[in-house]
């Protein structure tokens, strides 16, 4: 059975194997037993059942139907990838899995799912939404995608590296002592999200492309030990000397008999339902232990980047928009018609990362997109889709490098020839919003869907909007995106100084082009007013790479937002021209000239 074997084999395969457990349908979310956005090859069930290659989505396949759900950043993607003759696509948040069930499923069906892939809560909406209709949610003991796929990739087993203090800026005693106190009454808390276990132990891991993130679980009692659950193979003497005065190192398949040794100990055990799988959940409450559920508690202290951190993303930005600047000028003085593609574009900017001799890895896939791919939020070049950089079309590209001292991301939309009037009054719009959430000045308190509304005003003033969210928070040599905290049209976490976040409008046209302009910003105390009487707080911006000033219709702005334009390519010249001399330099010059 080999990776070439069609689609709809591959569904047949799984509906055989669903029979043959007596059950009616399979629940196939894309993750692994840790929930992060980006998994090992052995966890991409998804795309092997249904050739869907983004970063989220689910299946649902029963002996009869099938469907997928993506998110708005997918909506385009889905149906160029999935064959909709086998999956029938729904948008996630429109058309959820949980009302599919109420509508597809009946009395005395059984779904099936892996709990080690499921959140608790996933698990708990998607199991009422059974019961609504007198169907069972069922957890399995084993997958049976991985019963059918005969040519899974094996684990990683990749060895783990220390995070040095200069740049983690404080110990790994010192964080667990802190999140210790914040346990309150609990006995416990169990640590499953592997950002949250990196930050806390200071450690990094390589089994997950562009995420340097530990797959592991951890045990923290309130008094003792932390037990860490990793395969041992990937621990080095260094990070075994490492863990040895703070953790015991345990191998992951003794974590549920360290769930019900604290059940037999009737312990108080805090989880994040949100991010923890039911499988932990489920072993917990049939132990008898005391469940509690409430936030991650590394969760917050993580994105609140300390000073150390907050220097270190500095830093890495400025590197990085060198990189991307000289990339920048590369291509504006590279004729189109030699041939550029996006693959061999996208090779370029990786080739001026790797020239800062700092690089570790991307933060994500370059998403290189041309003309009309540019209208795909998160499209996903390939051989098979690799288009050339056309005369007179807008390319796109997002990207972002991992370093030591931290992770950056950055989008920038450049024109290739001559943009038509449409194209430069949507841009204009588009850097309006990024502009208006720069220069926003807010109180403590404050939550990204607050702010949300002034990155797309000037789209919807024209009857305009993009079908994703404005900002994500960024890790310090960590994933590209991470919670609690982002600006979008719901979230609830307030903004607190020291947490990074994208600042990215865009607008998509389909079949013709994408607009995204995207800068990292971090929260900051903001100077105080003459006048004002409450502590406000306010945005530093981090990302240092011109804006195509092609593309703008300067009448469009206001003279507040010429001003910070200007003061922002300013400040890039100085910053970033300061590296860079003869024909890069000239070229940055006439970049950032005033507008």
């Amino acid at each position: 059975m080999s990776q070439s074997l069609s689609h709809r084999s591959r569904v047949a395969l799984l509906r055989a194997e669903l029979k043959r457990r007596k059950l009616t349908g399979f629940f196939v979310p894309r993750a692994d037993e840790f929930q992060g956005e980006y998994v090992p090859a052995y966890a991409e069930r998804l795309r092997w059942l249904t050739n869907f290659r983004g970063s989220a989505g689910i299946a649902i396949v029963t002996l009869k139907k099938a469907a997928i759900f993506v998110d708005g950043r997918y909506v385009i993607q889905v149906r160029q990838q999935v064959d909709e003759k086998i999956f029938a696509p729904f948008h996630l948040m429109e058309q959820p899995p949980a009302a599919w069930i109420g509508k597809n499923l009946k009395a005395g069906d059984r779904l099936g799912f892996d709990p080690w892939l499921v959140t608790a809560d996933q698990a708990q909406r998607l199991r009422a939404a059974c019961e609504g209709v007198g169907a069972e949610f069922v957890a399995l003991e084993s997958n049976p995608i991985d019963a059918v796929w005969a040519d899974q990739p094996r684990r990683p087993s990749a060895a783990l590296a220390t995070q040095p203090t200069q740049f983690a800026g404080r110990t790994a005693a010192e964080k667990l002592k802190d999140i210790r106190a914040a346990l309150g009454s609990n006995d416990a808390v169990v640590l499953t999200q592997p950002d949250s276990v990196s930050w806390l132990f200071n450690l990094r891991g390589f089994d997950v492309p562009h995420t340097p993130v530990v797959a592991a679980y951890v045990i923290l009692p309130r008094k003792g030990k932390a037990q860490i659950f990793i395969a041992k193979e990937k621990i080095t003497e260094e990070v075994a000397a490492h863990l040895k005065p703070i953790a015991d190192i345990r191998p992951s398949k003794e974590i549920e008999a360290a769930l019900k040794a604290l059940g037999k100990a009737k312990s108080k055990v805090l989880i994040d339902a949100s991010a923890t799988p039911e499988r932990i959940r489920e072993v917990l409450h049939r132990a008898k232990a005391q469940v509690a559920l409430g936030a991650d508690p590394v969760s917050l202290p993580k994105a609140r980047k300390n000073k150390a951190e907050q220097q270190g993303a500095r830093n890495a930005q400025a590197r990085d928009g060198v990189a991307v600047t000289r990339f920048l000028c590369w291509l504006e003085h590279t004729d189109p018609s030699s041939a550029l593609t996006e693959l061999s574009v996208a090779a370029k900017l990786q080739e001026f990362r790797e020239e800062t001799g700092e690089l570790k890895d991307l933060s994500f896939e370059t998403i290189s997109a041309a003309g009309p791919h540019a209208a795909i939020p998160h499209y996903h070049v390939e051989e098979e889709s690799n288009a050339s950089l056309g005369q007179d079309e807008i390319y796109l590209v997002d990207s972002g490098a991992q370093y030591i001292d931290g992770t950056t991301d950055i989008t920038r939309t450049v024109i290739i020839g001559t943009p038509t009037p449409e194209m430069k009054d949507r841009f204009t719009r588009v850097l309006k919003g990024m502009i208006g959430l720069s220069r926003i000045r807010f109180p403590k308190g404050t939550c990204g869907s607050q702010l949300d509304v002034l990155a797309r005003q000037h789209l919807w003033a024209a009857g305009l909007d993009f079908d994703h969210g404005t900002g994500h928070g960024v890790g310090a040599y960590l994933s590209v995106h991470e919670g609690p905290a982002r600006i979008n049209k719901s979230d609830r976490t307030a903004l607190e100084p020291g947490m990074i976040l994208s600042n990215e409008p865009g607008y998509y046209k389909e079949g013709e082009y994408g607009i995204r302009i995207e800068n990292l910003v971090m929260v900051q105390e903001a100077k105080p007013l003459d006048g004002g009487d409450r502590p406000m707080l306010g945005f530093e911006t981090l990302t240092l790479a011109p804006i195509d000033r092609r593309l703008i219709a300067s009448m469009l702005l206001s003279d507040d937002e010429r001003a910070w334009l200007n003061t922002y390519h300013a400040r890039v010249l100085k910053e970033v021209g300061d590296h860079l001399e003869g024909e890069e330099l000239a070229w940055l010059k006439r970049a950032c000239a005033p507008v």
